[in-house]
């Protein structure tokens, strides 16, 4: 197991350059860069997109080059422009930038944000509260609620209490998130019904104040309907999932074996079933979180107000803030391929009698 460990994480490397690459290269095609959203706001443009028509839009991919190819420079002396391109450090060829930029980011040295006056470490991390708790919490609810009912469904397949619990878990995978996420708002968030629970936050303007009770009671209370929003669709998939995984392992030999030797119906559901039947459910932990973590964050932030990695990342590209969009890029990169490792040992951790590195000799 070390030698297959160590392997993946080797191709780490090359597939991290990979994905490095393959964005940076889209960015030398995409209009509108930084440059191009200084002039813009120097000019009162407020957008570099306001100044964009016809073929206009072409000159953003050469930014760094020639500075008549800036949408709104002829305003601007050209000293200026190549003073700023020098300090962005367009004044270099892409691939030498490039290269500084990976030798920086295998140190973990990410750079300060264009436009934000603070390091891309410091503004992930100031940002990394309010995603960790949206996807740890949705997943935890997620794997409480969905395993007991995955497994009751599983043992009474076919019952009214299996088919009205279906169409209630399809309604809920239908309804889209940020969808629910208006309507808990409307419903129990001053909306137009009921005020039980704050518009936006993490915690309350007294948060200092209170005792220690009362700090957990008020985190609990502002990232209810957040997390809920963001718990649906990831409920009702693992529910489906879990009951699958089980029916599919009721029907096999060993469990008619077992209960031929008289073993009771627990005995063999959590003695026999469970282990089976829950490799891909439990060893899809991590993955399941990741999923929570990045996706669909950006919808259920901008609902709630909540300042996370999802409007960070979405801010950063609308601004063309390349070192906080590939500084991010390249640590939840990294992040996604160290997770893909950690299922694999989930699965032997569930079942040591499964091997990778056999099956790979």
């Amino acid at each position: 197991m070390g030698a297959y460990i160590l392997r993946r994480l080797l191709l780490i490397i090359p597939t991290l350059i990979g994905i490095m690459i393959i964005n940076f290269t889209l960015t030398q095609f995409v209009p509108g860069g930084p440059i191009e959203q200084i002039i813009a706001r120097l000019e009162g443009e407020g957008d570099v997109f306001a100044g964009i028509s016809g073929g206009s839009g072409d000159a953003g991919a050469q930014q760094g080059f020639e500075t008549e190819n800036y949408v709104g420079s002829r305003g601007l002396p050209p000293e200026f422009i190549a003073k700023l391109e020098k300090e962005f450090g367009f004044d270099k060829p892409p691939l030498e930038r490039f290269l500084n930029m990976m030798w920086n980011y295998i140190r973990f040295d990410f750079g300060d944000s264009y436009f934000r006056s603070i390091s891309v470490m410091d503004l992930v991390l100031e940002k990394m509260p309010v995603s960790i708790t949206l996807g740890l919490w949705s997943t935890v609810i997620a794997y409480l609620v969905s395993i007991p009912l995955g497994i009751r469904k599983a043992v009474r397949d076919g019952s009214s209490f299996d088919t009205w619990t279906s169409g209630l878990i399809i309604i809920a995978y239908a309804i889209p998130g940020f969808l629910f996420a208006i309507l808990l708002l409307v419903l129990f968030a001053g909306g137009s019904y009921f005020q039980i629970f704050p518009l936006r936050g993490l915690t309350s303007d007294n948060w200092d104040q209170m005792s220690l009770l009362g700090k957990v009671v008020d985190y609990f209370w502002h990232i209810a309907l957040p997390v809920i929003a963001s718990t649906i669709s990831a409920f009702a998939t693992l529910t489906l999932l879990t009951k699958n995984s089980f029916l599919d392992e009721i029907k096999k030999q060993y469990v008619v074996t077992a209960k031929a030797k008289g073993l009771s119906e627990s005995a063999v559901l959590y003695g026999h079933i469970f282990r089976n039947a829950m490799l891909i459910v439990i060893a899809g932990f991590p993955s399941v979180f990741i999923g929570v973590f990045f996706g669909g964050s950006l919808i259920i932030e901008t609902i709630f107000s909540l300042d996370g990695l999802g409007r960070l990342g979405f801010e950063a590209a609308v601004a063309r803030d390349y070192p906080v969009i590939f500084g991010t890029l390249f640590f939840f990169g990294l992040i996604g391929l160290v997770v893909g490792i950690l299922s694999d040992l989930m699965y032997v951790f569930v079942d040591p009698r499964i091997d990778f590195e056999s099956r790979e000799g």
